[in-house]
């Protein structure tokens, strides 16, 4: 409270003496009065002020007490304080049981694989039947046996996956599972159903045969990198792989473009292409050079030879970064070891004929995960598949002779396989993907089949083709110089 002098009556006595202003509340006192409303406003200021401050003070100091009138809720934590803990109790129970059940199961599988290499090895003893090719593919089985003995010892394809703090998920608190196998190049991941939309669209090129960066001039291989569904095309004759981004309207040269040669930073006509996202780089069948190359996927200006003197047609790598090629020359598929001077014959390489152990003419090549090797054997019009140490292949598609119908193919290309064995093939000369299920003695058409044309459900001489991580697939339809996109209409993609 504050005072000012005035000559303002006293708001108490009125008279017009030396008044005293108070500032709080604007009113006019004498002195007597004035003291007097001092005093009130410190009686109002002990009660109102001091008393309510040391009522909180109180209140503070009592706090420790609310526990007692709020035992229900500490009730309700220390239940789930002890339903939680039981849960968990729980799920690492059941964590170990999976645990043990794995490696049973692993330790199963590898006896089984080696009671079944032992019967062939007493086998081939007792009839005495064998050659040095043989005596390599069983030492290659054995070494394998071993490494998975080893990795049995020491597991390091499992997994024991704990939830972080914030995920309340209780039933994967913590549980076990075994590392997925590495997704194969191009593989199918589709159900043996899926339907795929007729009318595909045009994703890459389509813009007449040319050399500019919004155009393709026979495209061949191709596929998809799942990260950002970008493709990457091998543009024939313009000597270059191209990638092209989703929904961009131009493409971008990653490796050749500076017309056709042989040096470090061409190509002459690329048939085919795979990305090996382990070494990020990309393997492109370098088909006019008679080389297979590998170029970085960093934009590098140049890449380097890795296998040479090869006319090499179709790529393909397993889960254990093995790469297969296709020798039309030859008319076999070899295996090599990625820095390595010398194959592997895995299918084929008995001269050029249509018995079981022969190709003739062979192209696109996919590997499954039991390193079976599928080739495309066009001149034969079939594809054959060759498990692993096989000496002859058996025929899954075609093989009926060049033609139209169900049972016949006309220049295969382009080989995958889905996870339920199911082929899918280029049928190049009928203009059209076909689907052979496993076993079937008949395939079905995919997409196209009607006929050779420009339309959206026309395709022109395909030769390549690609599934992205949704099951959409990518054909290179060659004579239309364009890559076209066919969504999947229904699958139960895995």
């Amino acid at each position: 409270m504050a005072t000012g002098i005035s000559s303002n009556r006293c708001s108490i006595c009125e008279k017009n003496a030396a008044m005293c202003n108070c500032i709080g509340c604007k009113a006019f006192f004498c002195m007597k009065h004035f003291n007097e409303h001092r005093q009130q406003l410190t009686i109002q200021f002990d009660v109102d002020v001091v008393e309510a401050h040391d009522k909180l003070l109180e209140q503070i100091n009592q706090m420790e007490e609310l526990k007692n009138t709020s035992s229900d809720l500490f009730s309700t934590i220390d239940q789930w304080e002890s339903s939680t803990i039981e849960i968990v109790k729980r799920t690492a129970d059941r964590a170990r049981q999976q645990l043990t059940q794995l490696l049973d199961n692993e330790k199963e599988a590898l006896r089984k694989q080696f009671d079944s290499l032992t019967q062939e090895i007493r086998r081939r003893r007792e009839e005495d039947e064998f050659a040095e090719n043989d005596l390599r593919q069983f030492r290659e089985r054995i070494n394998k046996l071993q490494q998975s003995l080893k990795q049995l010892a020491q597991p390091n394809n499992i997994d024991v996956i704990a939830s972080q703090i914030g995920q309340v998920d209780w039933n994967r608190l913590i549980y076990v599972e075994k590392q997925k196998e590495k997704v194969l190049p191009r593989s199918a991941h589709t159900d043996i159903d899926a339907i795929w939309i007729n009318n595909g669209i045009t994703v890459a090129g389509g813009n007449k045969q040319g050399n500019g960066l919004n155009q393709l001039n026979s495209p061949q291989g191709i596929c998809v990198d799942n990260e950002d569904q970008s493709i990457y095309i091998t543009d024939w004759c313009n000597h270059r792989i191209i990638k092209w981004k989703s929904n961009e309207k131009n493409g971008q040269v990653v490796a050749g473009g500076n017309g056709q040669g042989n040096q470090m930073n061409q190509l002459s006509n690329p048939l085919d292409i795979i990305i090996d996202k382990e070494s990020d780089n990309l393997i492109i069948c370098d088909s006019g050079n008679h080389r297979v190359m590998l170029w970085s996927c960093r934009n590098a200006s140049t890449g380097r030879v890795i296998i040479s003197n090869i006319d090499c047609r179709g790529l393909a790598l397993d889960t254990n970064g093995f790469l297969y090629v296709s020798d039309h020359k030859k008319n076999e598929v070899r295996r090599w070891r990625i820095g390595e001077s010398e194959g592997i014959v895995v299918a084929g390489g008995n001269e050029k004929g249509n018995r079981l152990d022969q190709l003739n003419g062979p192209q696109g090549v996919f590997v499954d995960r039991d390193h079976s090797v599928y080739v495309s054997d066009m001149n034969n019009y079939r594809v054959m598949k060759w498990m692993e140490g096989a000496k002859e292949g058996i025929v899954v598609a075609g093989g009926q002779g060049k033609g139209n119908n169900p049972t016949q193919l006309s220049s295969p290309y382009g080989v995958i396989v889905d996870q339920s064995d199911t082929v899918y093939i280029v049928d190049c000369g009928n203009h059209q993907i076909v689907r052979w299920p496993n076993g079937a003695i008949e395939g079905n058409v995919v997409v196209g089949g009607n006929g050779c044309g420009d339309k959206t459900n026309q395709l022109n001489y395909p030769v390549g083709f690609s599934f992205d991580q949704f099951g959409n697939l990518y054909v290179s339809d060659n004579g239309n110089h364009r890559i076209k996109k066919f969504n999947i209409l229904s699958s139960t993609c895995q």
